[in-house]
């Protein structure tokens, strides 16, 4: 037996009989929740043949008594009796939304409804006599069991509701609660109930369109008789849980989206994106906006005379089929990926584009991309000495990385030794699990080295490229214990060194602003080197990149250069434009790796000028 889905109005409820078993919680609607409800139904309007859809009513059927059952058929012989009493032997059991079930019946009981359905709650073995008799409670009931005071209350509520408005307001409500409302009947065929109700509320995980919607396309009546329905079924769910599993995939998912997307299956992206193109060509008017309009949208599809699984279920693998041809391809997941981050809600009009012209896609990605850059700050532009303001180039920055991933994976395609298809993407997953900075390259404040930490990492750097003299007296500064001391001797060697390796001449702060001496950095890094110098922070990022925290290097006793054991650490993702500016990377010939010279700085420059000049 498989899962039935529909839509069920209050009064197709009517005669029913419904068990809330012992594993759910009492009746616990507080007098603003019944309000609310009363609200939502009173405000709803009445147009047509539009209706107002309530949350999902999960249950599953039983037999209260078959011997009984067939006893009773026994001297029937019209079909209709034998309904009459197969329905007085079915129970169903109510494993979501037993409150919304429970406060339907008490405002029926309101209008005084005859044969309603009864609800029976399996802790409290008179609870049927007292909804039965809700408008003439017992006092004595709702002193003595919390659950009958909270539904006392719900009834209290719903009267003061209602005698504030007129009969013709109260008759109007009726119909509506009678004719326009409906419940999502989800009845399942699951042999453990108590399983389902675990997920639906103890885990708070909640239905999902995608549960109701697959309910549709698996419904055997949804199917022509020339269909092989097994054959088919198999199909769909085979191709329905590749399609999950893959959109679960990070990489794959954080590539189309940013971070922050609630629903627990991840499929239901894909209906939703089916809804809002209207891909199966029908009437929306009614669908509503909640939550669950989703669904309701395919639910409308089926329940025409000329409903289609194949049709449905290609719509629905277009756009995975479209997801996957864009990930597989070099240029279009990197621009789609970069552009899913600048401009945010775009993924329908790249659909659109798609469908238009997969030939000029390419271009159009790329004019995108430059509408984009063209907001940006030019690569001369001077920012203010605070560094402030100087976020506005992430997106250039940005940019560089993409395209020096494209361009490196263009070079090895090129090259017929290795025959490589795309051998590295940019990992826009864990680009977007983080905060990032625009961080200066070489640090804004003057650093001047006057501070014994910054002194020690400075001189460590440069003790295997002086000679021996120098040496000597770097070991010196090491052994003396006055601040003082150390400071005068730092400065001397440092006037000596001038002669022996090349400082670089000072950095205006005007020069420190401009986009040559910016990159971008995760936030937890930048602030765990402040204003280092760029020996230290390289020294960061390197150990960033491996997952290790490396140690300031240390002198021996006997003069040595000690590098202390490195420690694992967090990892984190370090891009590869910043890794390739901390590596000098940019620079023609070897240099100093204690600076981030000028001419580092026009040559990284000249590399972002370079990667921009490919959107033309």
């Amino acid at each position: 037996m498989e899962s039935k889905i529909e839509l069920k109005k209050t009064n197709e409820l009517l005669g029913m009989n419904f068990y809330i078993p012992s594993y759910q919680r009492g009746y616990r609607w507080t007098e603003q929740q019944v309000k609310d409800l009363l609200n939502d139904i009173d405000e709803f309007k009445q147009e047509g043949d539009n209706w107002y859809c309530l949350q999902p009513l999960v249950v599953k059927k039983t037999i209260l008594d078959i011997d009984q059952f067939k006893q009773e058929i026994e001297s029937k012989t019209e079909l209709q009796e034998i309904i009459v009493a197969l329905n007085r032997q079915i129970r169903y059991e109510v494993i979501d939304g037993q409150q919304r079930l429970t406060t339907i019946f008490i405002i029926l009981s309101y209008f005084g409804a005859t044969n309603i359905f009864d609800i029976e709650y399996e802790t409290r073995k008179d609870s049927k006599e007292f909804l039965r008799n809700i408008t003439t409670q017992n006092e004595s009931l709702t002193q003595v069991y919390i659950d009958f005071s909270y539904m006392g209350k719900a009834y209290e509520t719903v009267k003061t509701f209602l005698e504030q408005k007129d009969q013709k307001q109260r008759d109007n409500f009726k119909n509506k609660l009678k004719n326009n409302v409906k419940f999502i009947w989800y009845e399942i065929d699951e042999p453990d109930p108590i399983k389902v109700f675990t997920r639906l509320n103890i885990g708070k995980i909640p239905l999902t369109n995608a549960e109701l919607i697959k309910a549709l396309f698996l419904n055997r009546s949804n199917f022509s008789k020339d269909e092989s329905v097994r054959l088919c079924q198999q199909e769909i769910a085979s191709e329905w849980d590749n399609m999950e599993y893959t959109l679960q995939n990070e990489e794959f998912w954080l590539f189309l989206n940013n971070p922050g997307y609630q629903k627990p299956t991840r499929i239901d992206f894909i209906f939703d994106l089916v809804c809002e193109q209207n891909e199966l060509h029908i009437n929306k008017d009614n669908i509503g906006t909640d939550q669950y309009h989703t669904f309701r949208y395919f639910y409308e599809y089926f329940k025409t005379g000329n409903a289609d699984v194949e049709f449905c279920w290609k719509a629905v693998k277009k756009y995975f089929q479209i997801f996957q041809e864009w990930y597989n391809n070099l240029e279009i997941y990197h621009y789609i990926g970069y552009l899913v981050i600048c401009q945010n809600d775009r993924l329908v009009d790249f659909i659109n584009k798609w469908n238009e012209s997969k030939t000029s896609f390419l271009e159009y990605l790329k004019g995108q991309i430059k509408t984009v850059i063209n907001s940006c700050p030019d690569l001369n532009f001077q920012f203010k000495e605070d560094g402030s303001g100087k976020v506005k180039c992430k997106p250039i920055l940005l940019f560089h990385n993409i395209q020096t991933v494209i361009n490196q994976n263009l070079t090895q395609r090129s090259n017929e030794k290795y025959q490589l298809g795309v051998f590295y993407k940019f990992p826009f997953h864990l680009y977007k699990l983080e905060s990032w900075d625009v961080e200066h390259i070489n640090s804004n404040t003057d650093n001047v080295e006057d501070d014994e930490e910054t002194q020690k990492e400075w001189l460590l750097n440069i003790y295997m490229g002086v000679n021996e003299t120098l040496q000597d007296k770097i070991k010196q500064y090491f052994s003396l214990d006055e601040i003082e001391d150390k400071k005068e001797l730092f400065n001397e060697i440092k006037e000596e060194v001038k002669s022996e390796v090349s400082i670089p001449e000072k950095w205006t702060q005007e020069e420190k602003n401009k986009i040559e001496n910016y990159t971008l950095l995760d936030s937890s890094t930048n602030r765990s080197y402040g204003n280092a110098i760029f020996s230290g922070k390289r020294r960061v990022i390197i150990g960033k990149d491996k997952g290790k925290l490396i140690p300031v290097p240390k002198l021996s006793k006997d003069g040595k250069l000690v590098l202390s054991e490195e420690k694992d650490a967090v990892s984190s993702f370090v891009p590869p434009v910043t890794k390739h500016v901390f590596l000098k990377y940019y620079s023609a010939t070897a240099g100093n790796n204690n600076y981030w010279t000028k001419n580092d700085a026009e040559a990284y420059k000249k590399d972002i000028k370079s990667c921009l000049e490919k959107l033309d």
